[in-house]
C-alpha cells in the first residue's frame, strides 16, 4: 500500500540529517539528502530542513533539535556502518524512547537482495517522544532508496497510529 499524502490529511513535516563529514566539509557534494527530500515532497510532506553535519556529536545534536522542533519524522543517511567514525547509531539511540526493531532488521534484509554489505548496516528506527519517528538509513544512494521502499508501505500507517488516528487496513 503506497499513499501519496497523510491519511488524516493534516501537514506532516519531516526533517532530513546527512551524516558526512567529507559532504559537510565540501570535499564532494551530498547526493542522499536530495533523494530522501524528492521522496518526502512527492507524498505530499513538508521538508523543514535537510542538514548536512559531520559523522559524530553533531548528528545527535541535529537529531535533538529536529526532535525538540515537534517533527513528525526525522530521516538520517551516512555514519550506519563500522568504520570507527561512523556514530550516528550511538547517537540516535540516546533519543528514542521506543525502538521498532522489525522495521531495522527489515531495512537490512531488503538492502541484503542488493549487497551483502547491507548487514553491516547498524541503523535503527524508534519513536522520540512519543510522536517523532526516527529512521536511520545508509549512506548509499542505493541503501537510501531500499529504505524508502520499505517507508512506502508502512509509514503512512504508523505516522496514523502515533496520532491516534484509526489504524484499520
Amino acid at each position: 500500500m503506497t499513499t501519496k499524502a497523510p491519511t488524516d490529511a493534516t501537514p506532516r513535516v519531516a526533517q532530513i540529517i546527512v551524516a558526512s563529514t567529507r559532504a559537510a566539509a565540501g570535499v564532494y557534494p551530498d547526493r542522499t539528502g536530495p533523494v530522501i527530500e524528492a521522496w518526502l515532497l512527492d507524498r505530499g510532506w513538508t521538508v523543514a530542513a535537510l542538514h548536512v553535519v559531520p559523522d559524530g556529536d553533531r548528528v545527535g545534536h541535529a537529531l535533538g533539535a529536529a526532535i525538540a522542533a515537534h517533527c513528525d519524522l526525522v530521516i538520517t543517511t551516512g555514519g550506519t556502518g563500522v568504520s570507527p567514525h561512523d556514530e550516528t547509531p550511538e547517537q540516535t539511540l540516546p533519543h528514542l524512547d521506543r525502538l521498532i526493531p522489525g522495521l531495522a532488521e527489515e531495512l537490512r534484509r531488503r538492502g541484503a537482495a542488493s549487497t551483502p554489505l547491507a548487514l553491516l548496516s547498524r541503523g535503527h528506527v524508534g519513536v522520540a517522544r512519543g510522536r517523532t519517528v526516527v529512521v536511520n538509513l545508509p549512506g548509499s544512494t542505493g541503501g537510501v532508496r531500499d529504505g524508502l521502499a520499505l517507508l512506502d508501505d508502512v509509514l503512512p500507517h504508523l505516522i496514523d497510529q502515533l496520532h491516534g488516528l484509526d489504524h484499520t487496513p
